[in-house]
């Protein structure tokens, strides 16, 4: 069975810094792009960050750009998402995605696997 599972969520106070992780089984994401999406209470799934397959290439939201960074580990598979000066409009359930055949992923419908999300609440 294929999974991702993110890991690494919680509650922060603004400005505190979180690490997710993103733990592939079931088959190999080294040739897949990856991303990172988020979802708040009432809101659609947005995107937040993507990683080309080589890990080379690098793409943000707007918003989120100078204080995420994106990361991959390709010997091992995971997926990092290291997020400095978090805002409270940062809480949202964060979810990891894959795309096979693409150099990113960054639409919520282009994405071939989901992981079940991780919770991060920034406290104002």
């Amino acid at each position: 069975q294929v999974q991702l599972v993110e890991s690494g969520g919680g509650l922060v106070q603004a400005g505190g810094s979180l690490r997710l992780s993103c733990a592939a089984s079931g088959r190999t994401f080294s040739n897949y792009a990856m991303g990172w999406f988020r979802q708040a209470p009432g809101k659609e799934r947005e995107f937040v960050a993507t990683i080309s397959w080589s890990g080379y290439s690098t793409y943000y939201a707007d918003s989120v750009k100078g204080r995420f960074t994106i990361s991959r580990d390709k010997a091992k598979n995971p997926v990092y998402l290291q997020m400095n000066s978090l805002k409270p409009e940062d809480t949202a359930v964060y979810y990891c995605a894959a795309r096979g055949g693409a150099a990113y992923v960054t639409v919520v419908d282009q994405c071939d696997y989901w992981g079940q999300g991780t919770q991060v609440t920034v406290s104002s």
